[in-house]
C-alpha cells in the first residue's frame, strides 16, 4: 500500500463518489461491510464492482473485516457507540490473517469501504488503524461532497459516545 484512505457512501451519489477515488488515485477499494448490500443505488457488491472496473479500480470484499451481525444489532438496540467500538475491536482483534492478507496483497492507493459517512461512528476507523499499523501508513478519511447537507437534511444526528463535530 501506498496510502491508506477510508470512504463511507452514506447520502452519496455513484458518480460523486467514483469521482472522489478518482480525484486520490485509489487503485483498490476493500469493501468492508459485512453484508456488501445496499439500498442505495450502484453500492451493492457487484453493481459497485463493475462500476470501479469501469474506472480501472479494483473491487475487493473482505467480510471477515465487517462487524458482526450480533455487534451491529447491539448498536442499533442501545445507540451507545463506545460499547460498539469496544465489542468490534476485541472481535478485529481475532482476524489478523484477514488484516495481513489486506495489508500484502493490496498494492497501490487502497479505500476501505463501509456505509458511514462518519468515520468516527465506523468500525472501519478502527480497520483502518490496525490496517496503518501494519503498512506502517496513517490512514486518511475521505469524504463525498455534499454528505454533511444530506446528513442534516434528514436530521440524522452523532449517537450516544461520540460528539458531535
Amino acid at each position: 500500500m501506498r496510502k491508506l484512505f477510508t470512504i463511507g457512501y452514506e447520502g452519496a451519489q455513484l458518480a460523486d463518489f467514483l469521482a472522489i477515488l478518482a480525484r486520490h488515485k485509489v487503485s483498490v477499494v476493500v469493501d468492508v461491510r459485512e453484508l456488501p448490500l445496499s439500498r442505495r443505488k450502484g453500492f451493492s457488491k457487484n453493481s459497485l464492482a463493475g462500476a470501479l472496473a469501469a474506472d480501472g479500480i479494483l473491487y475487493q470484499h473482505e467480510k471477515a473485516l465487517g462487524a458482526p451481525r450480533d455487534i451491529r444489532h447491539r448498536l442499533r438496540d442501545d445507540g451507545n457507540l463506545a460499547i460498539y467500538f469496544r465489542g468490534f475491536d476485541r472481535y478485529l482483534a481475532t482476524q489478523a490473517t484477514a488484516l495481513q492478507h489486506v495489508a500484502e496483497t493490496c498494492m497501490g492507493n487502497v479505500a476501505l469501504l463501509c456505509f458511514e459517512r462518519d468515520y468516527k461512528t465506523c468500525h472501519r476507523s478502527s480497520v483502518a488503524r490496525e490496517l496503518g499499523r501494519l503498512a506502517d501508513l496513517v490512514p486518511v478519511h475521505l469524504e463525498v461532497e455534499g454528505h454533511g447537507a444530506v446528513r442534516k437534511a434528514a436530521g440524522v444526528y452523532p449517537r450516544q459516545g461520540v460528539p458531535a463535530t
